[in-house]
């Protein structure tokens, strides 16, 4: 999930600071259970807090997790504000009208009747991005309608469906095949045999492909999205509603055990996540969801287990480094440029400014990942990982230091490699 390059200016610039600037909006991570957040349609709130020149207002909000537009979700609570009963009752019952029309159960009943039917009564209505089935063709007939969907189609939903745009909440900009084979590679290789992956709709895709097509890889995998359209395509122990923001299951505790199943098949062994939150996102309630993420996974493991790490993969542009390694001590950054398929910028084999900002952070050590030398990378011997061709290792630092693809320079006054 990508971001547009006329917000990359901000983001970078949000990245960087290690906090969100002087001025601005906080998020505020309230350790107190005892105080439940308020609901919108997207799931329990955040709590934020606006900052003026470095100093917090001392009234809080709340806001959605998920949409920083509030456009997309306008709700907002001061922390201190009572509510009546009536404007209560009116909330939930907003909240009720939000949600998809169909409960993934009732999905799944339609998708089966659905691949039973001969393949001139497959229809998919592009209108409602919605699986057809005859009963439904009389409500749809002035929509355009894509017909003779085949099981091809079917087991790739993200070519079928319109990208969400919201460059805030969705964000979805798919990968590219070149980064999702890719990817699929090194998870195979690295002998992964279960991946959750989080936001990364075409990464399940593919794997659930390799798996179908009796390929080598026998990796399995569980796809979590905010986008409910996916539900129409996967049975229950496939894929799950889900908000990242605030690790909230839509179809509650069923779906959170489908969840914790899968992280603690075979004691936790074999398993990797994989997430692609959007750009916009903030980092801080990423990393906490990410964390309770990890924490359900060690609940299956046993006590002389304890120090393991769930391996991840996160990946997000390279100027959010210090703020994901500030909750995340032991990830490390690798220079392999991820691309998107409906992105006009995000293209492999672009130079300078224009290439890829996206990087995959991770807890797995570098030297165990190959990156492929035919795409323009190397073997730094002196590191023990593999890098860009442009990322010359600097001998005042000891390290390959560029971070954005280009060659830096050594400052002898900072003390330091910076960029050209």
């Amino acid at each position: 999930m990508a971001t547009s390059r006329d917000q990359l200016g901000t983001l970078e610039a949000e990245g960087s600071s290690g906090h969100r600037g002087s001025s601005g909006v906080e998020v505020v991570l309230s350790s107190d259970p005892a105080t439940p957040a308020p609901l919108c349609p997207h799931g329990p709130t955040l709590l934020f807090v606006k900052v003026n020149q470095g100093k917090e207002e001392t009234r809080r909000f709340y806001a959605c997790s998920a949409c920083r537009d509030r456009k997309d979700c306008n709700f907002f609570q001061w922390e201190d504000e009572k509510l009546s009963g009536a404007r209560l009752a009116a909330r939930e019952a907003h909240n009720r009208s939000c949600q998809p029309p169909l409960s993934q159960s009732q999905c799944v009943e339609r998708y089966l009747k659905f691949i039973e039917l001969p393949l001139s009564q497959r229809k998919f209505c592009q209108s409602c991005q919605q699986l057809l089935l005859p009963d439904d063709e009389e409500k749809h007939h002035e929509h355009p309608v894509v017909g003779d969907v085949s099981i091809t189609q079917l087991k790739r939903p993200s070519k079928l469906l319109y990208p969400l745009e919201n460059k805030k909440t969705n964000a979805q900009y798919l990968f590219a095949d070149r980064s999702c084979l890719f990817l699929v590679d090194l998870l195979s290789n690295l002998g992964f045999r279960r991946v959750l992956c989080v936001g990364t709709p075409r990464l399940h895709e593919l794997i659930r492909l390799n798996e179908s097509g009796g390929k080598k890889s026998n990796i399995r995998s569980l796809l979590l999205d905010i986008d409910f359209r996916y539900s129409q395509f996967y049975m229950e122990d496939s894929f799950c509603h889900y908000n990242m923001f605030n690790h909230h299951f839509f179809d509650g505790k069923a779906a959170l055990e489908v969840c914790r199943t899968f992280l603690q098949e075979d004691k936790g062994e074999g398993v990797v996540m994989v997430a692609d939150p959007p750009f916009g996102g903030l980092v801080e309630p990423l990393a906490v969801t990410f964390k309770k993420l990890i924490a359900m996974w060690k609940e299956g493991h046993s006590q002389d287990n304890s120090q393991k790490e769930l391996p991840i993969f996160w990946i997000f542009p390279y100027f959010f480094e210090s703020r994901i390694c500030q909750f995340f001590p032991s990830f490390c950054m690798l220079d392999y440029q991820v691309d998107y398929d409906n992105h006009a910028l995000y293209k492999h084999g672009k130079t300078g400014r224009k290439q890829s900002p996206v990087r995959i952070f991770t807890n797995i050590p570098p030297n165990k990942i190959i990156l492929p030398i035919e795409e323009g990378y190397r073997f730094c011997p002196l590191c023990q990982r593999y890098v860009s061709l442009e990322n010359q290792h600097c001998e005042h630092c000891n390290s390959c230091t560029s971070k954005d693809g280009r060659k830096w320079n050594h400052c002898f006054l900072c003390k330091k490699c910076v960029k050209p």
